[in-house]
């Protein structure tokens, strides 16, 4: 038998909530965004069947550009902008070829890595030299890679916060340009992944100040498999592999970064800056990375000003060019660095649940970090007390020492598609995308009406 003290106690946890929503519209609109958000869905649905994908510094980009500021528009945002900066542009060009000539003939799918220079249409045949991962090819000696191919392997597992990107991600990153510095001709990677389809991983990857950038690709987690087993069996007979990539360097285009308002009642404050990045590989018209960013942002700063107009402006970034070196982001704390904000936060993790808040200033404001942390705890979002270090796309943020908070979401998915030609719409459930635009509006709408310091100095 329940007595009825232990039964009202539990009947009043039941309805505090909904009461508690119901006396605050910040936290109606963010239930509201839970069951009946369109905007995300409307964003992500149309930008990537409408424009696709967007290779940064290209034509395509600035049709999403374009897009995205007649979409900010027609959905009541204000001062929307774009903002143009320079970059140097790489694209991928038209042929992607692997092939192993012996002991065990056979062809393998591949993707050019951003920054790769070409082999030329003929292509090039060389010995692949095989290593572990990226501390194997460094402890290698200097010019023992002479006329190879540098083959790199990893281990990446799936994990919720993504945590082995860090882990694996070197391999791409730096690995073309230690094999370039040790004599490599090229370099091909195990993608930076955790799915097992032939669908290669793309991504940026780099070369040391005078070293020339070599031929640099990616191989599906399959085909890198099956090469490895190909070592394996030859038992040091050498394995032989022509590569055929022919991307392009265009030098120097137009990007630019898109921007849009939700003016707040008193201009004289710091904005909450809330961001994403457009742009895309050319290889899918990226729905996780990142158009659902944009979507879950811009749905955020919608519902967040729904019951009233906000004391703070919601500015809403989505910059461009974040894929090939963050040229966006760069260029707008350029252009922007006097101009103060008061908290920066992004999203572009894909569209899957929100399940662990973040800020710096868990400290130096308590009571606010424990405020925004008690809000989204309805949500089934944890407490993190690891301290926020932003997405890649505010590093004006950064710049200028000001309040970060990070949304974490689940990444369990997210590298088995990460720059994969998978990137497409039907990945993403809406049912998650609303939980991330639900979260956004309660953070954003605590934020944009917080009157104090959100990071005291």
């Amino acid at each position: 038998m329940i007595r009825p003290s232990i039964l009202a106690a539990a009947l009043l946890s039941t309805v505090a909530a909904p009461v508690m929503a119901q006396s605050d519209p910040v936290a109606s609109a963010a239930d509201a965004a839970l069951t009946e958000d369109r905007y995300a869905w409307d964003f992500v649905e149309g930008v990537t069947t409408e424009v696709g994908p967007r290779q940064a510094g290209t034509e395509a980009e600035k049709r999403g550009r374009d897009w995205a500021m007649a979409w900010l528009t027609r959905n009541g945002f204000t001062n929307v902008a774009d903002e143009p900066f320079r970059m140097e542009t790489w694209i991928p060009g038209d042929t992607h070829k692997a092939e192993i000539l012996s002991p065990f003939p056979q062809p393998l799918v591949i993707q050019p890595l951003g920054n790769s220079a070409s082999t030329g249409p003929e292509g090039i045949e060389a010995e692949v030299v095989e290593f572990e991962n990226v501390d194997a090819l460094r402890a290698a000696p200097d010019g023992s890679l002479a006329g190879k191919i540098a083959y790199i392997s990893h281990a990446m597992t799936p994990t919720q916060d993504g945590s082995q990107y860090g882990f694996a991600g070197p391999a791409r990153w730096v690995g073309a340009g230690i094999a370039a510095s040790k004599g490599a001709i090229a370099t091909v990677i195990k993608a930076v992944g955790t799915d097992y389809h032939r669908n290669p991983h793309t991504g940026g990857t780099s070369f040391p100040d005078g070293v020339a950038p070599t031929p640099a690709g990616a191989l599906s987690l399959p085909d890198a498999a099956n090469l490895e087993r190909m070592f394996d069996r030859a038992q040091g007979t050498p394995i032989r592999m022509k590569l055929t990539l022919t991307p392009r360097n265009l030098g120097m285009t137009t990007s630019g970064n898109v921007v849009g308002e939700i003016v707040g009642r008193d201009p004289s404050l710091p904005p909450v800056l809330v961001a994403c990045h457009l742009d895309s590989w050319w290889n899918s018209p990226g729905a996780f990375d990142d158009a659902a960013g944009c979507g879950i942002v811009a749905a955020a700063a919608k519902h967040a000003a729904s019951g009233a107009q906000p004391l703070r402006t919601i500015r809403v970034l989505m910059a461009g060019a974040e894929e090939t070196g963050l040229w966006g982001s760069k260029a707008y704390s350029a252009a922007h660095i006097d101009e103060p904000i008061a908290v920066g936060l992004e999203s572009d993790f894909g569209a899957d649940r929100i399940w662990r808040f973040e800020s710096n200033f868990r400290e130096a404001n308590p009571t606010l970090h424990a405020r925004i942390a008690s809000a989204v705890a309805r949500f089934g979002v944890a407490n993190g007390a690891l301290v926020a270090t932003g997405g890649a796309d505010i590093d004006i943020a950064r710049d200028q020492k000001t309040a970060i908070i990070d949304l974490q979401q689940d990444g369990t998915r997210y590298f088995d598609l990460h720059h994969t030609p998978d990137d497409t719409l039907d990945k993403i459930d809406p049912v998650q995308l609303r939980q991330n635009v639900a979260v956004w509006t309660q953070v954003v709408g605590i934020l944009a009406n917080e009157p104090g310091a959100i990071l005291p100095r």
